[in-house]
């Protein structure tokens, strides 16, 4: 019997409310990867094995839930980096870990839903790019720091790469591809050992190149 307080049930309501608003968003962030930022809510309702009542009353629309499928992914990212960065002794070692950890999270299905249905002056974002680049700046450092980085090559080379070998985006013709991403990441992966083999034109990229983009 629930109390007057509403003691009785109400902690199990919210684990279950909790539950389902993570399910969505797993299932809208796998949608949004397949289908773009277009794809039917109802699918993703079905997906998360939730009502469309259920979505709706966690997500407005499709603009807020957009923007907490990015907010989760940076999370995740952000969690891959400090794990890595924890646990790993070698810090080419935990950078490894970290590119082969953000690609599996899918980042580059993000740019074009930051691009085409976010305001980039949102706080909230904002701030998780803040962090974002902390601690993917503080990989690239260590890894520098130690030797084993080659010098001429920045955050943003990462993040580049990254996110373009976690494409094909959504709605193309090509070849399921997937089978191959951490294949050609491991590639790129071992161009950046330290020594360098060649010389790279240009500069090394850096975050605020990305920023000016989207």
């Amino acid at each position: 019997m629930t109390t007057a307080l509403g003691a009785g049930p109400a902690p199990k309501q919210r684990a279950d409310a909790t539950r389902n608003r993570a399910r969505i968003i797993t299932a809208a962030r796998e949608a949004f990867v397949e289908h773009g930022a277009l794809a039917p809510l109802d699918e993703i309702a079905r997906r998360a094995g939730v009502g469309n009542a259920t979505l709706y009353r966690n997500f407005a629309d499709r603009r807020t839930l957009i923007h907490q499928v990015a907010l989760s992914v940076i999370a995740r990212v952000i969690e891959h980096a400090e794990a890595a960065t924890a646990e790993e002794p070698d810090s080419f070692a935990a950078l490894v870990r970290f590119v082969h950890a953000s690609a599996d999270e899918r980042i580059g299905a993000l740019c074009p839903l930051l691009s085409d249905h976010f305001d980039p002056d949102d706080p909230e974002l904002e701030a998780s790019r803040v962090r974002l680049e902390q601690v993917t700046n503080d990989l690239i450092a260590r890894a520098h720091a130690d030797g084993l980085l080659r010098a001429d090559v920045g955050t943003g080379d990462v993040i580049i790469a990254i996110t373009q070998l976690t494409r094909p985006l959504p709605g193309t013709a090509c070849p399921d591809l997937d089978q191959f991403v951490h294949r050609h990441l491991q590639l790129f992966l071992d161009g950046l050992r330290n020594p360098a083999r060649s010389e790279l034109p240009g500069r090394p990229a850096t975050l605020d190149d990305l920023k000016k983009r989207v």
